[in-house]
């Protein structure tokens, strides 16, 4: 099929899936029904707290991820408040669709916990709890989750939880402690 766009004659080659753009070379494309995502348009970060925090035992405590890796789209918010309608350490991305999601804590040395768990919350809430540590030498604690978020008002944040005693260091770095995602497929 050829087709004229912008006076450059460009053809697609629908049993293979190759797009010949016209003088530039060509581009192959995997056979999909429905959207195909483009580079450009898929939202990602990473980001991992500055320093070092403390969290209060039996709490849930949010993760506060200041330091961007990267933020592809800007909808991480790396401060400690609101802006516009993107609460503090989350990440509201304006593209809708499905976001596989990370994030991973570790203690501080000479720190001592009973018990590691960490969570993603959705607006607001518990979503998907990670890995649930009771022992005596519980470390920290890793979440994964494909998340479907709507593009608009849906909302992440980066939750931990322990058990010690009293308020126990949590290590900082982008080696450390840690909260990420990325778009994979479009809604």
């Amino acid at each position: 099929m050829a087709m004229n766009l912008n006076q450059v004659t460009d053809t697609i080659t629908p049993s293979t899936g190759t797009l010949t753009i016209a003088g530039t070379g060509t581009a192959t494309f995997p056979a999909a029904t429905g959207t195909v995502m483009v580079s450009g348009n898929m939202p990602a970060f990473s980001a991992y707290p500055s320093g070092s925090f403390s969290a209060s035992a039996s709490t849930w405590t949010i993760v506060p991820a200041n330091t961007e890796e990267f933020d592809t789209n800007s909808n991480f918010n790396n401060t400690g408040s609101t802006v516009g309608s993107n609460p503090a350490y989350s990440f509201l991305p304006t593209v809708a669709g499905y976001y596989q999601v990370n994030g991973t804590w570790s203690l501080g040395a000479g720190t001592t916990f009973t018990r590691s768990l960490c969570a993603i919350y959705k607006n607001g809430s518990l979503f998907k709890q990670g890995l649930d540590t009771n022992t005596t030498t519980a470390t920290g604690s890793t979440v994964s989750a494909l998340i479907y978020l709507n593009g608009s008002t849906d909302y992440i944040g980066f939750y931990l939880y322990e058990t010690g005693t009293g308020t126990n260091t949590i290590n900082a770095g982008p080696g450390s402690t840690w909260f990420q995602a990325v778009m994979v497929r479009g809604a």
